[in-house]
C-alpha cells in the first residue's frame, strides 16, 4: 500500500477503526482502543501470541504506574467535593479580591478546585456562588460563569492528580512531580485568556445577562451571600486548602532536592531519603487523602466515610480502563516496530515532532468530544514514535497532548452542556460562543506556550510551529466577530 513499510499499515488501520468505531458506533472507547491495538498488531506483522502479550504488558505495564496515583485522586476530590471545601475557598477568594473582581476570585478558585475534582461536578457544586454574585454590566451572569468554567477546566486538562494528565504522563514515562509543577505554570495563561474573553463576552452581548439588578439590590446580594457564607458551617480556609498543597509542596521538595543531590553523596543522607519517600506522588497523595479525612470529615462516621472514598474510585474506573488501554496501544505500537518507523518519517517532515501530541489531540478531541480519551490516543500512539527521535522533550510533549486536548469544546462534551445549561442558554451560535471559543483560547495560548517552552528546552522546536494554534485562533475569532452583529 502505497510503498509504506507493514507495521505503519496497520497502525494506520486500527486509528481509522478507532475513529470509527468512537464516532459512528456504541463502541465504547476502551473496547474501540482494544480493538485498534489487535488491529494494529496482527496487520503490522505480529503473532496473535505477541500481540495479546503486548495488549497484557501495556495494559498492566501503564496502570501499575499510575492507576494508584489517581485511586488517590479521586479519593481526595470526592472529600473535598463533600465537606464544602470547594465552596470554602471559592468564598474565601471572592471576599479577598474585593466586589469588583468575583470573575478572578471565581477563576483561580476554578484553578485549584479542578486538580483533584471532576469538573464537571465541579461547576455543578460552585455555579451557584457565581449565580448568587451575578451582576448587571461587567459584573453579569454570564462573565462569571465562563470565568469560573474556565479556570475548571484548564487545570482539569492539564495538571495531576486529573486522572487524563495522569494518564498521560505514564504514557510518556515521565515524573509525575515535573508534569504537575509544569501543568501549573503553564495553565495560568489559558486561564487569564479566558477570563479576559468572559469579560469581552458581557460588553458584546449585554443581552446574555439572565438577571438584571439595582445598585442596592446588588450590594445587598453580595451582602447576602457572604453573610450566608460565613453562618454555614463550612471548614476553614487553612484546612480546604490543605489537601491540595500539601501533595504539592511535598514532590516540589522532592524534585529540588533531585535535582541538587541526585546522584551525589548526599542522596544517601536521611533528609533525602525521607523526602524521595513522601514526596513520591503516591505517598504524597496517600498522606494527603488521610489529612483530608480526618481534618475536612472529623465527625463522620467510619462507613459513610469509606461510601464517600468509593464514590470517588466509582467515577474513575472508566477513566483508569481508556487509559490502561491507551497504554496496550502504546505498547503494540513499540513492539511492531511502527513507532520506530514512523519517527523516521516524522523527524524529515517540515514541523518539530512535539506538535504531534498536539495535533494528534486536537484531532481526536473535535471528532469524539472527551478531552480524558483525546489526551489519552494521542499519548498511545505519539509515545512510541516520539521516543525514537532524539532530543524531543518527553515532558513538553506530554503537555502538548494535554493542551491539544482543550480544542474546542462542544455537542459531544459533557461540560458544553453542563456549563450551557445551568447558564439558561438554549441558542446553538450563542452556545458555541460562550463555551467552544473560550476553551479554543485556551487551547491556542496552551499550545503556543508549549511551542515556545519547546524553543528554550528542546532540541527540535520552530518558530514555524506557532502558525498552527494562531492561526486556528485567528480563524476562529474572526468568525466570533462575523457572529457578531447577528447576536445584538
Amino acid at each position: 500500500m502505497f510503498g509504506l513499510p507493514i507495521p505503519i499499515i496497520g497502525l494506520l488501520i486500527a486509528v481509522f477503526v478507532l475513529v470509527f468505531l468512537v464516532l459512528r458506533t456504541r463502541v465504547h472507547a476502551f473496547i474501540a482502543m482494544l480493538i485498534a491495538s489487535a488491529i494494529a498488531g496482527l496487520v503490522g506483522g505480529m503473532s496473535v501470541n505477541d500481540t495479546l502479550g503486548a495488549i497484557t504488558k501495556g495494559f498492566g505495564g501503564t496502570l501499575g504506574g499510575i492507576g494508584i496515583v489517581i485511586g488517590l485522586g479521586v479519593m481526595m476530590g470526592s472529600v473535598l467535593e463533600v465537606s464544602g471545601a470547594a465552596e470554602k475557598m471559592a468564598y474565601s477568594f471572592i471576599k479577598f479580591l474585593g466586589k469588583k473582581k468575583e470573575e478572578w476570585a471565581l477563576a483561580i478558585t476554578g484553578y485549584i478546585v479542578s486538580i483533584p475534582i471532576f469538573v464537571d461536578s465541579a461547576f455543578v457544586i460552585l455555579y451557584p456562588v457565581a449565580k448568587a454574585l451575578a451582576k448587571n454590566g461587567k459584573r453579569s451572569l454570564l462573565t462569571l460563569g465562563v470565568a469560573l468554567a474556565g479556570g475548571l477546566v484548564v487545570t482539569h486538562h492539564t495538571v495531576p492528580p486529573t486522572p487524563g494528565p495522569l494518564g498521560v504522563a505514564g504514557l510518556f514515562d515521565v515524573d509525575l512531580g515535573a508534569m504537575l509543577l509544569v501543568g501549573m505554570a503553564l495553565a495560568v495563561l489559558p486561564v487569564v485568556g479566558i477570563v479576559l474573553y468572559a469579560k469581552w463576552l458581557d460588553k458584546k452581548y449585554p443581552t446574555f445577562n439572565q438577571e438584571v439588578f439595582t445598585q442596592e439590590e446588588l450590594k445587598q446580594k453580595y451582602d447576602d451571600y457572604i453573610e450566608s457564607r460565613e453562618k454555614k458551617d463550612l471548614p476553614s480556609l487553612t484546612l480546604s486548602l490543605t489537601p491540595i498543597v500539601l501533595p504539592i509542596v511535598l514532590i516540589f521538595i522532592k524534585a529540588i532536592l533531585d535535582l541538587m543531590w541526585k546522584g551525589t553523596p548526599q542522596a544517601e543522607s536521611g533528609i533525602y531519603q525521607f523526602f524521595a519517600f513522601v514526596g513520591h506522588p503516591m505517598i504524597a497523595l496517600a498522606i494527603s487523602v488521610l489529612v483530608a479525612v480526618y481534618t475536612l470529615l472529623p465527625k463522620v462516621d467510619k462507613n459513610t466515610t469509606a461510601l464517600h472514598l468509593e464514590e470517588g474510585v466509582k467515577s474513575a474506573g472508566i477513566i483508569l480502563l481508556v487509559t490502561g488501554a491507551g497504554g496496550a496501544l502504546g505498547a503494540v505500537l513499540r513492539e511492531s516496530g511502527a513507532g520506530a518507523q514512523l519517527a523516521e518519517q516524522v523527524a524529515n517532515l517540515p514541523i518539530s515532532p512535539i506538535l504531534i501530541p498536539f495535533i494528534v489531540s486536537t484531532l481526536v478531541r473535535f471528532i469524539q468530544g472527551s478531552g480524558t480519551v483525546a489526551m489519552i490516543t494521542a499519548a498511545s500512539i505519539s509515545a512510541p514514535i516520539l521516543a525514537q527521535i532524539p532530543g524531543v522533550n518527553m515532558l513538553l510533549a506530554a503537555q502538548a497532548a494535554t493542551m491539544g486536548s482543550l480544542f474546542f469544546g462542544y455537542f459531544n462534551d459533557s461540560l458544553f452542556w453542563v456549563v450551557n445549561r445551568m447558564m439558561g442558554i438554549n441558542d446553538v451560535k450563542k452556545q458555541m460562543i460562550v463555551w467552544s471559543i473560550p476553551t479554543t483560547i485556551a487551547w491556542a495560548i496552551g499550545g503556543s506556550l508549549v511551542i515556545l517552552a519547546n524553543l528554550v528546552w528542546g532540541n527540535d522546536g520552530s518558530l514555524l510551529d506557532l502558525i498552527f494554534p494562531l492561526g486556528v485562533l485567528a480563524a476562529i475569532m474572526l468568525y466570533v466577530n462575523g457572529q457578531n452583529k447577528k447576536l445584538q
